[in-house]
């Protein structure tokens, strides 16, 4: 059998969770994400649980051992746990009743193929015991040592059950896929003949996948696949990924920045599109003005900080095919160092309201022009 080896399997505290609800009849299985991304030696973020038990006995259980336990989905069957500060979801094996492309009624179920069978991937159906010990109900292990991303069982069902999975297939290929083998033609396929359920998403859930998408080491050939089969305009109308590969290529040793590829793409404002935060608009705006703008790297850093100047510099390049200046790493220095040597009050009695702000906008464009060498006096006698 194959066993798992993974550090937080062997935390004390994790077994002691098991351990709560074994001890108390329960079969568990941790699954999904935890259990494929062992597998493959990738980080892990959070540990979920399966169970065989309701959610109303692994409260029992887990509050009589002093264990917190919140109701967080009782009537899907999810419960989690807080054990020294850290949280596990415990869900009760489920099978669907009935779905409409966005959510699903389900049923609790008492075998781990039904639980495995309403999954979306093949890679995501496999459990392990608290031993490590690997269960595979669907036979799911070759294709993630393959790293092939199949849909369980009849792709075009697990896609109308829920459409968001359309795009969760290109997620989950960009992060584990095998890019040399290419992508399954029959999930290509079913995707493809389904497209119309996508307009039944909320824009949030498209966004956050959208956004997991981007993140991704090389997300530039699920994306352009997306965009041969019809996808890409749907959720984003009027972009155009031509810009993206020469971009993730530019980023290479850097942490992607998916509002950076977003902005890559452009759009007709995908940031109404894909209903992002305030903020992340704010930010996607401000990288493609200034791509589209012309500060050098210099400025950039002055006004926003060398890190929006380094993605804004690495934004154009992609979008105008121009090379990266071989200083650029200089030039982002010294402005992210640069100091403006006037303020308001050195202008002041003779400036007053409007016409100082005007004078102090006009002088630090002067100074940034110079290469941030003008200094105070040489300033002040420009207004003589």
């Amino acid at each position: 059998m194959t066993h798992i080896q993974a550090k937080w399997l062997e935390d004390p505290a994790v077994q002691h969770v098991c351990d709560v609800l074994t001890k108390g009849g329960a079969e568990v299985y941790f699954v999904g994400g935890c259990v494929r991304n062992a597998l493959l030696g990738a980080p892990v973020s959070d540990l979920d649980l399966s169970t065989n038990v309701p959610p109303q006995r692994v409260m029992a259980l887990a509050e009589g051992a002093g264990i917190k336990a919140i109701p967080t989905g009782i009537d899907h069957g999810t419960v989690t746990l807080v054990h020294r500060g850290t949280p596990y979801e415990i869900t009760t094996f489920r099978r669907d009743v009935a779905t409409d492309g966005r959510r699903a009624v389900v049923a609790f179920a008492d075998r781990i193929e039904e639980d495995a069978a309403r999954r979306d991937f093949t890679m995501n159906a496999l459990y392990a015991r608290p031993d490590g010990g690997l269960v595979d109900p669907l036979n799911g292990l070759p294709d993630l040592r393959a790293r092939l991303v199949r849909f369980i069982g009849s792709a075009a069902q697990r896609i109308r059950e829920d459409y968001l999975r359309s795009l969760r297939y290109f997620r989950f290929h960009a992060w584990y896929g095998n890019p040399d083998a290419g992508f399954d033609p029959d999930a290509l396929s079913a995707i493809a003949e389904n497209l119309d359920g996508i307009g039944s998403l909320s824009r949030e859930r498209v966004g956050s996948e959208v956004l997991k998408l981007l993140a991704a080491p090389n997300p530039a050939p699920a994306i352009a696949v997306m965009r041969q089969i019809g996808l890409l305009p749907l959720i984003l109308p009027g972009s155009d990924d031509r810009a993206l590969g020469p971009l993730v290529h530019l980023e290479s040793g850097r942490s992607a920045n998916p509002l950076c590829r977003l902005a890559a793409l452009g759009g007709d404002a995908p940031w109404e599109a894909l209903r992002l935060s305030k903020a992340q608009a704010a930010d996607v705006r401000l990288l493609r003005a200034a791509a589209e703008g012309t500060d050098g790297p210099a400025a950039l850093a002055y006004h926003h900080g060398a890190t929006t100047a380094r993605n804004v510099t690495m934004l154009r390049s992609a979008l105008f095919e121009v090379p990266v200046a071989p200083d650029l790493e200089a030039e982002i220095t010294k402005g992210a160092a640069a100091v403006f040597p006037l303020s308001a009050k050195d202008l002041m009695p003779n400036l007053q309201g409007p016409a100082l702000g005007a004078a102090l906008k006009s002088l630090q464009k002067d100074w940034i022009k110079s290469g941030f060498v003008l200094d105070r006096d040489a300033l002040l006698k420009r207004l003589l």
